[in-house]
């Protein structure tokens, strides 16, 4: 027979005609699987992230570094300017606790001396009473008694002490006691010397003579 009459072999067969082994079809690609909705499940990153670009990666925008530094330096002074304001708050605290203490004193002072010059003065002061009541107190001598009453007076000198009044011990200087079925309490009989303040403070007591209630 003539190799035209053979017929060739095909493909599938080997020389001995055992067929040949057929190489496996080609699998198609597995599409990724879809959650429920339909979009394709997505898996993070190594980083976590699923691929979705940081607003500073898809802007591109960092913040400068002069910003930060101006920032900076707006915190230092406002943290600054509090800290000036607080002293100055503090300073004037004490100023004005220092000018009420000055105030204080000068007045103090004030009122020492006055109270040193009228002090001196109640001796005059007496004589005055006496001469007024042995009716002795006439002519230029009473002129010069009323000036001097009047001087002593504008300077806050008050005159107390009279017949009747209630016995204040912080007020009166008793002399002498006495008895009387008129009186409910100790009061004032006679009035030896007249006592004297300057405001609330006493300058001189009232020397006086009391009735006690029997």
């Amino acid at each position: 027979m003539t190799s035209e009459e053979h017929p060739a072999p095909t493909p599938q067969q080997e020389a001995g005609g055992e067929p040949l082994d057929t190489p496996p079809a080609e699998e198609p690609a597995q599409e990724p699987a879809r959650r429920p909705g339909g979009d394709p499940e997505m898996h993070p990153d190594d980083d976590g992230s699923f691929g979705e670009e940081s607003p500073e990666s898809s802007t591109g925008a960092e913040v400068p570094a002069e910003d930060t530094a101006a920032s900076d330096e707006l915190t230092l002074a406002q943290t600054a300017l509090a800290e000036r304001t607080l002293d100055l708050q503090r300073l004037q605290a004490e100023f004005l606790n220092y000018k009420r203490r000055v105030d204080r004193d000068r007045e103090l002072v004030r009122q020492n001396a006055t109270f040193g010059v009228l002090s001196e003065m109640l001796p005059v002061l007496d004589d005055i009473d006496r001469a007024r009541e042995h009716g002795e107190l006439e002519g230029g001598f009473k002129a010069v008694a009323d000036s001097l009453e009047r001087i002593v007076t504008a300077l806050g000198l008050t005159k107390y002490g009279a017949k009747g009044d209630e016995f204040d011990p912080n007020l009166h200087e008793a002399l002498m006691h006495g008895h009387s079925p008129d009186v409910t309490t100790t009061t004032v009989d006679v009035v030896a010397h007249a006592g004297y303040r300057i405001g609330d403070r006493v300058l001189r007591a009232a020397k006086v003579t009391v009735l006690d209630p029997e």
